[in-house]
């Protein structure tokens, strides 16, 4: 049967078991243990502690040596602002799992896996290639080389898509070898780097989407957690989704309308890999023998959540590499027609817009990540009403100023009902006589 080796994480075979195959990097009276959830609370509420005290000498430290975002033309803030709000991000997220290194409950997890170390040496790449970036400026190509290594220290670390489970044509679950799952997990972890930093345009939106994405995988995870008793294989997702929530909170004060500091690249793309690591450690070793067979949507929700927590700055980026293709320049190309520009032009203030989009990934993330918990007699309303009150509230300046064109042109077509006899609108009362 195939099984993941618990030092590798490389599926292989079990010798001499004919019985049926394991739930991925499934260890040996490791379940039962429950979800640690204090502790975890601890590890999140750490790593916000950490960003919010550490980001107010990261900002000096900017001003000091210049990492200071002039305004230009396509950009929304009007006063220079300092950058490398990443590296106080980056510092709450280190601190965050080596407190968790050293709980007991949470312990076990770092002893069958090196993900989180994974996520640390490449999140220390990826940050110092956007500090680079935020100070001195970097080409296109070179901050994507910076990505791929990046990408690429996750997968050599154990960090990859493994199972693959695909519910048409009789497919069912896909065991990827090395070279495909690397693909994958490298081609995942770019894209998702590169849609968050395209999005990272308005106060407090980077951060804001990590914060809801990063919620949603660890309300994920946790289920995961539940279903398997604790088994310490599905730790790290947890682990990684929390740091990067508490991270994301600890900066929100700093960077919320009207921002004090940027995160910059060294942020927005140490927020990218962090999701796409966290997505990879809890869904691409998910076996569909975890589940019952009857089970599709849930094993199908970790492939939905994944597109989820990306789909809105994963759209906007799609949109922008065809407009700029179209109008024959480079798709990194900067303009100011992303999704948040379009959204102050209908007539929302950047806190709404903020808000607006914190909505939407919301609704996306948070039903896919309810689909793990509920049926889908439960979530698929609650997402249909959702929709429908993120679409109103996006389209709110429209409609009102639709409605008050209604008004303005119904006063102006209602006849006069005056008479010669009774004052009325546009008639004077004569003079009393003396």
């Amino acid at each position: 049967m195939l099984v993941f080796d618990p030092a590798t994480g490389i599926p292989g075979l079990a010798a001499g078991d004919p019985g049926s195959p394991l739930v991925a990097l499934s260890v040996a009276g490791s379940g039962g243990a429950g979800v640690p959830l204090r502790e975890l609370a601890l590890v999140g509420l750490t790593a916000a502690a950490v960003t919010y005290l550490l980001t107010s000498l990261v900002r000096v430290f900017a001003i000091r040596v210049g990492a200071v975002a002039v305004p230009r033309s396509r950009d929304v803030h009007v006063i220079p602002t300092p950058r490398l709000g990443g590296l106080g991000m980056f510092a709450g997220v280190v601190s965050a799992i080596a407190l968790a290194a050293n709980l007991p409950a949470l312990t076990r997890g770092f002893a069958y896996t090196s993900d989180m170390s994974a996520v640390i040496v490449a999140g220390t790449v990826i940050v110092v290639v956007g500090i680079v970036d935020d100070r001195w400026g970097l080409d296109a190509l070179t901050k994507f080389v910076g990505q791929l290594t990046a990408a690429g220290v996750l997968v050599i670390m154990g960090v990859s898509w493994y199972l693959l489970y695909v519910p048409f044509a009789d497919i069912g679950t896909v065991v990827l070898d090395p070279l495909q799952a690397g693909l994958l997990t490298v081609a995942v972890t770019v894209a998702t780097i590169n849609a968050v930093n395209f999005v990272d345009g308005l106060d407090g939106l980077a951060a804001g989407l990590g914060l809801i994405a990063a919620s949603a995988i660890c309300m994920f995870s946790l289920g995961l957690l539940h279903d398997q008793g604790g088994d310490v294989s599905y730790y790290p997702p947890a682990l990684i989704s929390t740091a990067l929530a508490g991270a994301c909170l600890g900066f929100l004060p700093h960077n919320f309308s009207p921002a004090r500091i940027f995160m910059g690249d060294s942020g927005a793309m140490l927020i990218g890999l962090m999701l796409a690591a966290a997505s990879t450690s809890a869904s691409g070793r998910i076996a569909i023998n975890a589940y019952g067979p009857a089970d599709v949507f849930t094993l199908l929700s970790p492939l939905i959540l994944v597109a989820a927590v990306v789909f809105v700055p994963m759209l906007d980026m799609l949109m922008a590499v065809i407009r700029r293709t179209r109008a024959g320049v480079g798709f990194h190309t900067p303009d100011k027609m992303h999704l948040h520009h379009r959204l102050l032009e209908l007539g929302h203030s950047q806190r709404r817009v903020a808000l607006i989009i914190y909505l939407w990934v919301g609704v996306l993330a948070f039903s896919a990540a309810a689909s793990t918990l509920f049926g889908v007699s439960v979530v698929a309303p609650m997402f249909g009403a959702g929709l429908i009150v993120a679409l109103l509230v996006t389209m709110a300046p429209r409609l009102a100023r639709q409605i008050a064109e209604w008004q303005t042109r119904g006063r102006a077509d209602r006849p006069d009902r005056t008479d010669s006899t009774t004052p009325g609108r546009g008639q004077s009362v004569p003079p009393l006589p003396k």
